[in-house]
């Protein structure tokens, strides 16, 4: 993935991209877990759910009035799993962050079991508190690229705009493949250059998956950022210090960010890509 340019970001982030620039991938590794318990540290509040882009494209779920306000960002994993029938099924969250889709997930397409693991323990410690009422649901500390599982113990992976920060994406796709049943599938949404994003269906199948379906949805994320933009500007303002704050717009895809303005001119892709083991 390109990285953005530092001067337009914040000191923490800054310094970050610089050595993401330059870093192997398990120095890589090391700095994502550093920057996303940063990211966690800051901001413990339950109401702050998602850290996604955001999807909007006239075709949303039916929402209880408690999710209507973070609409957007369900509406990416609802995208994301579209298709899939998960009734009953143990599914695999690979990157669960701070747990509202899979949260929202687990209560509305009532899989028997939904574990969503994250390398992050601050983001897992909080999901553990948040969600401890979801019998369906738990979080563990885990690798995307070690995934910490039995050999074919699940029937549906998904993974939502967090494979970027992996060091090794080959590595995550053979855990993805190896813990998913025979027929099970593997539901991906993500962000790239779009060089890197050209090449992404053929590592996929090098690693033995089947595509069934992929779609470029950067349009409805930038509608997303675009409708949602006030709204994460406030609340980066109401909950993040000000130290973090400027690092938070940056990866939050404000408007005028590197990101955004790489969906805008092309240079930036965002793909979902649905595969099956066969």
């Amino acid at each position: 993935m390109r990285v953005a340019s530092p001067k337009k970001m914040g000191l923490p982030a800054r310094f970050f991209v610089m050595i993401l620039r330059f870093a192997p991938a398990r120095v890589q590794n090391r700095m994502w877990k550093w920057w996303y318990q940063k990211l966690a540290k800051a901001n413990d509040q339950s109401e702050f759910q998602f850290m996604n882009y955001g999807f909007e494209d006239g075709n949303g779920p039916k929402l209880e009035n408690e999710d209507e306000p973070n609409r957007m960002f369900i509406q990416l994993y609802s995208m994301n799993i579209r298709g899939v029938d998960l009734e009953g099924r143990e599914v695999l969250e690979v990157g669960s962050g701070r747990g509202g889709g899979a949260s929202w997930i687990a209560k509305t397409h009532s899989p028997v079991r939904l574990v969503g693991v994250d390398f992050s323990a601050e983001a897992v410690s909080h999901c553990k508190r948040w969600y401890a009422n979801q019998t369906n649901l738990e979080f563990i500390e885990g690798n995307a690229q070690d995934l910490p599982f039995e050999n074919e113990c699940f029937d549906v992976v998904y993974n939502v705009e967090s494979s970027h920060c992996y060091g090794d994406m080959s590595a995550f796709v053979e855990q993805a493949y190896r813990v998913l049943r025979t027929g099970g599938m593997f539901c991906w949404t993500d962000l790239r250059d779009a060089d890197t994003m050209a090449s992404l269906p053929g590592l996929f199948q090098s690693k033995g998956f089947e595509i069934v379906e992929s779609t470029d949805v950067v349009q409805e994320v930038i509608t997303a950022l675009d409708q949602i933009n006030e709204q994460k500007m406030k609340a980066i303002e109401d909950n993040v210090p000000k130290s973090v704050r400027r690092s938070f717009e940056t990866f939050a895809g404000l408007k005028g960010t590197p990101v955004y303005e790489g969906f805008v001119s092309g240079s930036m892709a965002y793909q979902r890509i649905l595969m099956r083991k066969p």
